[in-house]
Parts: structure tokens; C-alpha cells; sequence
């Protein structure tokens, strides 16, 4: 209970961020925004800091990898901002090893939601973001069983809240870093814009 709560915690904590941030625009000054209605962005990342499982006996097999799908819909709000959809799918792997027995746990994340951006620097694409994304669990038990009665079950349903930023070094190439409630706390990688 005390791991929800504190998951809980950083999600309204983040949500908090990402609306200060949007109410925040409209004093900043409008830069040439790098998204704009009908981009297409695939962005490939690896994420650090687990918000899947922590604990002492919890170790991280695979790191988190991401892949994602950005596309601006709807331009011209708040002067320059730009509303997109996305789609993402990712992956992670974690292993339980309580005294030589526990569990191999895989995660398989895909999810869609929305974005906003808004451009406060040159070549750089700044925004926040909201998605509903499937978590699907598998484990594998090892080892000799304690006895204990453990559930390996926990697929669900999660709600995402992220916020970002893509700096272009090219027109059609950047490198990203973003924030948030995800299949980790902080990702980062590369974009390509189609």
C-alpha cells in the first residue's frame, strides 16, 4: 500500500509540473516552434529509475527502451502551441531474488494519449503529455519456494503523465530527454522526424 501511495505521490506531483508549465505559457516568449500540424516524430529512448518495482531485493535485468510515435493535429493554440497524439510501446525486465528464490518478471507497456507543445527556444520542442497504457506482466518463479503465498500477477492499466523536451540538431534529427510517470522516471534517446 505504502508503494502506491508513494507512486500516487510522484504522479500528482508531476501533473502539478505539467500545469504550472501550461499556465505558464502565455507569459513566455513565442520561439519558432520545431513541431508543427502534420509532423510525424518516432523517437527511440532508454530509460533510468524504475517506477515498476523498487525494494531491496528487486534488480534490474534489461534496462527500459522505449519507442514512440508523435504526430501534431491541431496548431495555433495559446498563439504558437501545437496539440499532437501519441503512441507508445515499451519494454523493461526486473528480477525478485528473495535468498536464492523470487521471480523473473518481464514488462511489455503500450499505450496512446495527447501532447502539447510549445516552443520557449530555438530548436527546441518543449511539451507535457497524458496517456492510458496497458501494462502487461509475465513471471517466471526460480529458485526453491519459501512457502509464502506471493501473487506474480499485475497487469493493469496505467496512467502516464510525462513532460519533455526534443532539441533539434537538424530539421529532421534530435536527441530527447522527458520526465514522468512512465515505464521509467526519466528517458532519454533520439528523434527522427518523418
Amino acid at each position: 500500500m505504502k508503494t502506491i501511495n508513494l507512486k500516487l505521490n510522484h504522479m500528482k506531483k508531476l501533473v502539478a509540473i505539467a500545469l504550472v508549465a501550461i499556465f505558464s505559457i502565455p507569459l513566455l516568449q513565442a520561439q519558432e516552434s520545431m513541431f508543427n500540424l502534420g509532423d510525424k516524430v518516432v523517437c527511440l529512448g532508454i530509460g533510468l529509475g524504475s517506477t515498476l518495482y523498487s525494494g531491496s531485493y528487486y534488480t534490474r535485468g534489461f534496462p527500459p527502451v522505449s519507442l514512440s510515435y508523435n504526430q501534431a493535429v491541431k496548431d495555433d493554440i495559446l498563439e504558437k502551441g501545437v496539440i499532437g497524439i501519441i503512441g507508445s510501446v515499451g519494454y523493461s525486465s526486473y528480477k525478485y531474488d528473495y535468498l536464492g528464490w523470487g521471480y523473473r518478471y518481464t514488462n511489455i507497456f503500450f499505450g496512446g494519449g495527447g501532447t502539447f507543445h510549445y516552443p520557449v527556444l530555438d530548436k527546441l520542442d518543449t511539451y507535457v503529455g497524458l496517456m492510458l497504457g496497458y501494462n502487461i506482466v509475465t513471471a517466471n518463479e526460480f529458485g526453491t519456494p519459501t512457502g509464502w503465498d506471493y501473487s506474480s500477477s499485475s497487469s493493469r492499466f496505467v496512467f502516464v503523465s510525462f513532460v519533455g523536451a526534443r532539441y533539434y540538431f537538424s530539421e529532421q534529427f534530435a536527441a530527447f530527454a522527458q520526465l514522468g510517470y512512465g515505464i521509467s522516471y526519466f528517458t532519454f534517446g533520439v528523434c527522427i522526424k518523418l
